[in-house]
């Protein structure tokens, strides 16, 4: 029945007919013998693929595979063997091969590979890993093999190391990078044992396959959850360490260095420096690490060949990842793995890394702007940048019109669309960009760049504070369009957050700037009417104290502005404002003694740390405001802050409220009192000339006894 041939068509065809006329089970099976025949040769069309599943159906190699009984003197799994190869033709076709009758057969899949089995079982064995393949290429196939065991069946069948262990791996591979969290959601005691053996193989190896296995690790290091949470896990990063500072502390080759190199980072991005133990050989092993990442991009970076350079973007993405641990890492000061020389080294080198980092920039064109591993590496150089400010400055200032127009082209063609995926980390692979494309851009342009007269200059002629204000009405729609996470902070969030700091310094530095640009207007509309939907949110109290200073600075500066003259938003926001003002302290009994003092309240206590500059700040910026809005007065007597103000001054001990809150008090009382008479006589109802002696508030009581 030589496949091919005229006679062979014929004769399958006889064949065909058969199956389909057969009478009994004897018949049928006669004729099934020669049509495996035929499939076994591996040379039918899919035509006749097709054929043979048009005559046979589902129903007979469903029987095949449950039948327990074979004909005397056949091996025990004739019947079961036949199925298989009939199932295996069967899935050649996709169509098929997604059939819910197929998915069902993955249990019986499963079986097969974890059961002993005889030497003469291979082509069973070779049938199961076909089927499989065919079924992870399918849409439904991957969730249903993980859902259904497989990926355990995969996992025993490589570590028996019995026959097609290494089509186990290549399956186990192609899951986890379809479905990586899934697999280890349900299979992790078998995924680690698995690592297990690799990383065990990758320590004792001294010859090529060390290298093949750097390639391999990767897809077996979870991102979630962390390996050093088991003790397995930790067994196995420790392995990995030993086995990668053996290797990078040697002489190397390209080939040899990049896949190790890529493990590395891998490593890092899954446990950050905790694979690396404390201590002097640990901290050598990371400086070594940093070191050859820096290298291999200044040797990348620095090539005139661009083709040279497309071929290495992956391995240098990688170097990426380990330099921003030795960022990290070089500003660590509780239990550090670096010794200060180390560290000062390292920043040398790095600063060398970033100059052709930004060489590398000053090269791209136009066209190549959606390459992902240019968004890696304005991320790089932004991580670098918001830690290292005095270095490279000329460079930074001859790259910012570059960088602003890169933001400008993700903002504006399509990334906040959502046409980007948004892993936080760039993968090694660097395929694919964060939807929110501005916010890694952003740390060129943060305080202390904005604190520069020549970069702020030349960040405002290219537009920047303008695409801000953009991104910014762009992120608050996104945040209110998000559902409510009251842990964690969204990116939306984050977002906002940055741009606040870059407008507030904007406002301290560029003041006329942001008189004359109309968008300023606009930003300052969307505070009036943001803070009072998101203050009542204590989950975004962060964020509140941020609008508030900010919108209270800005009013200052356009006080003249219509809409806030005494309209219903203006009265909204600073009504809302003096809320967050006003509710930020209180007291509470002093352990110590009998006595009360004053405290942070305790809806703040979470937050303060990242509120308390914006909270002076904020209270600098109203006292400021009162003499512009005649209004103003009246919305503060009307929170009864006075009151309360009042009642805890007296109520705690002097020595409690320390200097600097005592000062941002004054300022608003003074500014109250000069006013306002209502606020005057209620400061004075209050015993406020007493406590304003007693707390050593000379500009108020000077005010206070003026007539």
């Amino acid at each position: 029945m030589a496949s091919g041939s005229a006679g062979g068509h014929s004769t399958l065809k006889r064949c065909l007919g058969v199956l389909r006329d057969a009478k009994n089970d004897s018949e049928q099976f006669a004729a099934l013998l020669l049509v495996t025949k035929a499939v076994k040769a591996g040379e039918l069309d899919a035509k006749t693929r097709r054929q043979i599943f048009d005559a046979i159906g589902f129903t007979f190699p469903n029987r095949l595979l449950t039948s327990r009984q074979p004909p005397a003197g056949c091996p025990e799994d004739t019947f079961r063997a036949l199925g298989l190869t009939l199932l295996a033709c069967f899935c050649t076709d996709p169509e098929l091969a997604g059939h819910s009758q197929i998915l069902n057969k993955i249990p019986t899949f499963n079986d097969i590979l974890v059961s002993p089995r005889n030497p003469d079982s291979t082509s069973m064995i070779d049938d199961v890993y076909q089927c499989l393949s065919a079924v992870m290429a399918t849409t439904r196939g991957p969730r249903e093999l993980v859902t259904k065991g497989t990926v355990s069946a995969l996992c025993q069948a490589y570590l028996n190391g019995s026959y097609g262990s290494d089509r186990a791996l290549t399956l186990l591979l192609g899951l986890l990078a379809i479905a990586e969290a899934r697999c280890w959601q349900r299979d992790a005691p078998h995924l680690l044992a698995v690592l297990s053996k690799l990383s065990n193989d990758f320590l004792k190896a001294e010859d090529m396959t060390k290298f093949e296995l750097c390639e391999v690790l990767p897809h077996f290091i979870p991102l979630s959850p962390p390996l050093t949470q088991d003790s397995q896990g930790c067994e196995c990063l420790h392995r990995l360490y030993k086995g990668l500072a053996n290797v990078l502390g040697s002489k190397l080759s390209q080939s040899q260095r990049d896949p190790a190199l890529k493990l590395a980072a891998c490593l890092v991005q899954a446990c950050g420096s905790e694979w690396i133990p404390a201590g002097s050989a640990g901290s050598k092993f990371l400086a070594l690490l940093v070191n050859l990442a820096c290298v291999e991009v200044r040797l990348t970076l620095e090539e005139p060949d661009p083709l040279e350079v497309e071929g290495k973007k992956e391995v240098v993405t990688a170097c990426y990842v380990l330099i921003e641990t030795g960022i990290q890492e070089c500003l660590r000061e509780e239990k550090p793995l670096l010794e200060e020389v180390q560290k000062m080294q390292l920043m040398r080198i790095m600063e060398e890394a970033f100059g052709a980092v930004i060489f590398y920039l000053r090269q791209v064109k136009q066209e190549e702007l959606q390459d992902p591993f240019i968004f890696a590496s304005v991320r790089i150089l932004g991580a670098w940048m918001a830690e290292e400010t005095s270095s490279l400055k000329q460079e930074i200032c001859e790259l910012l019109p570059f960088l602003v127009g890169y933001a400008k082209k993700l903002f504006k063609e399509g990334s906040p669309a959502g046409s980007l995926p948004q892993p936080e980390l760039v993968s090694i692979e660097g395929s694919g960009l964060p939807r929110d494309a501005l916010r890694f851009p952003w740390p060129f342009i943060l305080p202390v760049r904005m604190a520069e007269d020549r970069p702020r200059d030349i960040l405002i002629s290219e537009g920047a504070p303008a695409l801000l204000c953009e991104y910014f009405l762009h992120q608050w729609e996104v945040l209110m369009s998000e559902p409510v996470s009251p842990t964690a902070l969204t990116s939306a969030e984050m977002s906002l957050q940055t741009a606040c700091g870059i407008f507030l310094n904007l406002v301290v530095t560029a003041p006329d700037l942001i008189r004359q640009d109309k968008t300023f207007s606009s930003l300052v509309e969307l505070l009036l009417k943001a803070l009072p939907l998101l203050l009542p949110q204590k989950d975004h109290l962060v964020l509140a104290a941020n609008m508030a200073t900010l919108g209270l600075m800005m009013a200052r500066i356009l006080a003249s502005s219509a809409v806030l003259q005494d309209t219903p938003s203006a009265k909204d926001f600073f009504g809302a404002a003096i809320r967050f003002l006003s509710q930020a302290h209180t007291t509470q009994a002093d352990p110590g003694s009998e006595g009360l003092v004053v405290a942070v309240s305790p809806a703040y206590v979470s937050a303060w740390a990242d509120i308390q500059e914006l909270w002076f700040l904020g209270m600098q910026a109203l006292a400021g405001s009162i003499p512009l809005f005649p209004w103003l007065p009246q919305a503060i007597l009307q929170a009864r802050w006075l009151e309360n103000l009042s009642e805890l001054l007296t109520r705690v001990s002097p020595a409690s409220v320390d200097f600097e809150l005592i000062a941002a008090f004054q300022g608003v009382l003074v500014e109250l009192a000069r006013a306002s008479r209502p606020c005057r006589d209620i400061i004075l109802s209050h015993q406020g000339g007493e406590w304003a002696n007693l707390y050593g508030m000379a500009a108020l009581e000077q005010c206070l006894s003026e007539q």
